[in-house]
């Protein structure tokens, strides 16, 4: 987990922040930015670059190569103090709490403002960058392609995800976005993977979640990753978050992505209702969803065939 900066963000001053975009920028060239370059970029003296990179070394928001020249990257707290301090500019926050939730290529906490609140950072590529640029087709034709542009390309698009289907869909609001981050509505609920239900609640259940599944491709996306770990339950019904990853409908591979959600979610019911949920006809359903005609599982059960 990479270790929260929020507590230190009010010993940072202006002209810290001044050399952190500064990396930024030079980063969009190279991963690691040459020291002579950086005044440049950050439209700060030599001799205050010298003194701001002390600074924020200290605090682990760069860090230092010296093999071939001596060059500076943002670390991942580095590149977090810069989202945090546009969402305090803009008033989109006020504070930053407790941690939500931990992933491999997210950190959510939960952040004070007009009401709680969460706070997304992604990590695309923090562990893994080669697999990551495999796997994203957003990094596909760049020669050059940093963590900071996988997570911010990353980031992108779930927000942009998030603003064509709420509210039609059920998952969190979008509040705001800045590079690699995401504020936006705090979820209450229990993981799906987590929640237990009744007999009677499980197809039910199932039938909501797919039903979601539905309502995002009928206005043209398909998730692309569904799970068990991407889905919240509560009294008032079912939320599906973590949309990075989504494609449009008209996507080349949009069928093949869709026709695995519904797999994935299916055989997660499955695997933990046997009795009660039997077997589906998975590409059936898919392709009741595609149509617009998906109803119930119940309509695309093997033994009722």
């Amino acid at each position: 987990m990479v270790r929260n900066v929020a507590p230190e963000m009010a010993e940072l001053e202006p002209e810290d922040f001044y050399l952190l975009s500064g990396v930024e920028q030079g980063m969009r060239f190279s991963e690691w930015v040459q020291k002579e370059k950086i005044p440049k970029f950050s439209r700060l003296t030599a001799e205050e670059v010298d003194y701001r990179i002390d600074r924020c070394i200290d605090r682990e928001l760069l860090e230092r190569k010296t093999i071939q020249y001596e060059g500076y990257t943002l670390t991942f707290e580095g590149y977090d103090a810069l989202a945090l301090r546009a969402f305090a500019e803009r008033d989109t926050i006020q504070g930053v709490g407790s941690p939500l939730g931990v992933g491999k290529e997210s950190d959510v906490y939960e952040v004070q403002s007009f009401r709680p609140l969460a706070l997304k950072y992604h990590r695309e590529g923090y562990t893994n960058f080669r697999e990551v640029m495999k796997e994203r087709d957003y990094t596909s034709e760049h020669e050059h392609v940093s963590w900071l542009y996988t997570a911010r390309k990353a980031a992108e698009r779930e927000h942009g995800a998030l603003e064509a289907l709420y509210p039609d869909v059920s998952v969190p609001r979008p509040i705001d976005h800045n590079r690699h981050a995401i504020v936006m509505e705090k979820v209450d609920g229990v993981e799906l993977a987590r929640a237990k239900f009744e007999d009677e609640q499980v197809v039910p259940v199932l039938n909501l979640v797919l039903r979601e599944v539905s309502e995002a491709y009928e206005r043209g996306y398909v998730h692309a990753d569904m799970s068990e770990y991407n889905v919240f339950v509560n009294s008032e019904g079912v939320t599906v978050f973590d949309w990075p990853q989504a494609v449009p409908t008209d996507h080349q591979n949009a069928a093949e992505f869709l026709e695995r959600d519904v797999r994935n979610v299916v055989s997660y019911f499955r695997r933990k209702y046997p009795r009660l949920v039997g077997d589906v006809d998975v590409p059936s359903v898919a392709r009741a969803i595609a149509d617009g005609r998906f109803e119930s599982v119940r309509d695309h059960s093997e033994d009722e065939r």
